[in-house]
């Protein structure tokens, strides 16, 4: 199915009534995510660093209002209250969260500043963490509302990581090390949430086709905190990696989000605290 086809009959599941939470929604596979999501039939709340990509999210799906739009940045402490907030003021509810916010940073770990290791962390790892804590009253009463009357209803939560933090990547201490924490934080809140039918997994990609992995010019960069930080792969490695793939080739975002639609779809009912890796069986 396409960004603005609806779920369609022969699908096997709905997410008609739900509501999503998806960080990193202004472009790639966040963009990918909130088009899956929308289609399969869920309200999105889309955040974003950038206002006019999460436009162009928003204008890209069939039902653009089905789609709230945030803006601002994950690193600073109060937004992702303001993320929960603002989802539950457009839809009355959170049933789905992907954290899927990121960009890279890299160096070697001598070349590596306080500042930039901390990005790393604090992007990657502490602002999933406050989101969940920030959506953690209300996933926990109105589950205990439900269990009290009798129903089994079962939420979502999917944290984006990577083969960088399940392998270790040189010239990514932060990165790997962000991504990793997410597992861990994955897999302690799957034993703490399960109690309140709260499915908490991670998907972990392996190369997509993004900005971040475009072929590596003295152009390519984006603006974080005020600092221009230079983006993308070494065209050599990139065709080495797709070389090194059992599949051949790089992923889409379109791919990418398919395996977190898995994660966030009923169909995923029964499992949690698991890590499964998109890459195309490519592994560093």
């Amino acid at each position: 199915m396409t960004e603005k086809d609806t779920a369609s009959p022969e699908s096997p599941f709905t997410l008609s009534g739900k509501t999503a939470i998806v960080t990193g929604g202004g472009r790639g596979i966040g963009r990918a995510i909130v088009q899956r999501l929308v289609s399969a039939g869920a309200n999105v709340l889309a955040a974003d660093l950038d206002q006019e990509a999460l436009q162009e999210t928003q204008s890209s799906v069939h039902n653009p209002e089905r789609v709230a739009l945030v803006c601002g940045d994950l690193m600073q402490p109060a937004l992702p209250q303001e993320i929960v907030n603002a989802a539950l003021e457009a839809f009355d509810a959170i049933d789905i969260i992907v954290n899927c916010a990121g960009f890279s940073w890299d160096s070697v770990i001598q070349k590596t500043s306080d500042e930039q290791f901390l990005a790393m962390l604090n992007i990657h790892i502490v602002a999933p963490f406050r989101l969940l804590r920030a959506a953690s009253d209300y996933l926990r009463a109105t589950a205990k509302h439900e269990i009290a009357a009798g129903q089994r209803v079962m939420r979502k939560v999917v944290n984006i990581t990577s083969i960088s933090g399940t392998g270790g990547n040189a010239g990514q201490a932060g990165y790997s090390a962000g991504k990793s924490g997410v597992i861990g934080l994955t897999k302690t809140l799957a034993k703490e949430w399960g109690r309140y039918n709260v499915n908490v997994n991670a998907v972990g990609f392996g190369l997509i086709q993004t900005r971040m992995t475009q072929p590596l010019t003295p152009e390519a960069k984006i603006e974080m905190a005020g600092r221009e930080i230079p983006i993308g792969v070494q065209p050599a490695m990139l065709d080495s990696i797709a070389a090194a793939c059992p599949l051949g080739r790089i992923g889409t975002p379109e791919e990418a989000a398919g395996a977190v639609l898995f994660f966030c779809s009923p169909l995923s009912d029964y499992v949690t605290g698991e890590v499964l890796i998109c890459s195309g069986g490519y592994h560093f």
